[in-house]
């Protein structure tokens, strides 16, 4: 046994390894508490907290009077084998470190294995992954980061066979419209029109807008942009919004000039994410605009990417602590409960830098 894994897991482990073998099965009755710990050489303290364990997962059962018994739950078909997966667009950079520690903490905590995969937000890789997952027959459950969830999704058979087979699943960040699988996130409409109201309240009028088309929260942040606009009684000029996908975001030096372009006669710029408002910042200072004095930035995510830019950056703060936190729990009473509602939208708030120049109050006159 690993030397971190707690003492009570060594029980839980064989538990649900003798489920596996099918040496036992629904309605078998367990050892009592004395028996187990002779045999694992743990107190009856330990044991008890790994019959809990077992107990909250659903896996065995107490009678009163009568002793423990593997759950009737327990079916030849549906093991619970206490391994998550954690599929997710990117693993080691911006938001999802804090994500998945957050996620692992509280899964491991309750005797998890946790398996984590990548698909660098390609729909080709996130097929293959969950084929994968579904082959071995071997999660109790899923949380998952969409793909490019602002364009038609080709994989929804996938989605509609995760369905079918009941594996708790909770998407992560986003979600597939269209797809009935709850989802833990910020509430990204919200998170817009926090940053362009932001904005008009410091005086601006003619504001610029980068969003990304082929994720949702791309079309989300633009909805709440355009509504502050809107509410504001401020144009939306067609010429000030720029659209990019996960590619042009790889290449972005290729668009410099349709940038400043689009920047042209504007004050102010709200940005997708800090990834983009990093390079956006590094574009107009090396084209000798100044930031903010000449153009104001608002971004959304609150990485560490926005205290750390050049010019650091105001930006929308997504709750990352707490959606890790909120999506491992959710995920651990979906798995307890087929019916729970797992969807959660975090509000976010803004937290202020250095990147936005109050140009004036707008007066009631001139709106």
């Amino acid at each position: 046994m690993d030397v971190n894994t707690p003492k009570y897991m060594t029980l839980v482990n064989w538990v649900n390894g003798e489920i596996a073998a099918k040496k036992l099965n629904g309605g078998d009755k367990l050892y009592s508490e004395n028996e187990f710990s002779t045999m694992f050489h743990m107190s009856r303290q330990t044991v008890r907290h790994a019959i809990s364990l077992l107990e909250h997962r659903n896996i065995v059962e107490r009678r009163q009077g009568s002793g423990t018994y593997i759950s009737r739950q327990i079916s030849e078909n549906k093991t619970a084998t206490m391994n998550i997966a954690i599929v997710t667009t990117y693993v080691d950079d911006y938001i999802f470190p804090t994500i998945i520690r957050e996620i692992e903490k509280i899964l491991l905590k309750e005797g998890y294995t946790v398996q984590i995969a990548y698909t660098h937000n390609m729909m080709e890789k996130e097929l293959g992954v969950l084929q994968n997952i579904l082959s071995r027959n071997m999660v109790d459950g899923i949380i998952i980061e969409p793909t490019k969830s602002g364009i038609p999704n080709p994989n929804r058979d996938i989605y509609d066979e995760i369905m079918k087979r009941n594996i708790p699943t909770i998407f992560m960040n986003s979600y597939y419209p269209g797809i009935d699988i709850p989802h833990v996130s910020m509430d990204d409409k919200e998170a817009g029109l926090i940053a362009v109201n932001y904005l008009v309240a410091a005086g601006h009028r003619r504001i610029a807008g980068i969003f990304k088309f082929d994720d949702i929260q791309g079309h989300l942040r633009y909805a709440g942009y355009a509504k502050g606009m809107q509410e504001a009684n401020l144009r939306i000029n067609a010429e000030d919004i720029i659209w990019f996908d996960t590619e042009d975001m790889s290449n972005i030096d290729t668009n410099i000039g349709r940038i400043l372009k689009r920047l042209e006669g504007c004050t102010a710029c709200v940005c997708y994410n800090d990834q983009l408002a990093l390079e956006i910042v590094r574009i107009c200072l090396a084209n000798n605009i100044r930031i903010p004095e000449q153009m104001s930035i608002v971004s959304i995510d609150n990485s560490d990417i926005a205290n750390l830019c050049e010019v650091p950056l105001t930006s929308v703060a997504l709750p990352m602590v707490d959606l890790g936190k909120t999506l491992a729990n959710n995920l651990l009473e979906k798995i307890k409960d087929s019916s729970f509602n797992a969807t959660m939208e975090f509000r976010p708030l803004l937290v202020e830098r250095k990147s936005v120049k109050n140009i004036g109050q707008i007066l009631p006159e001139d709106k």
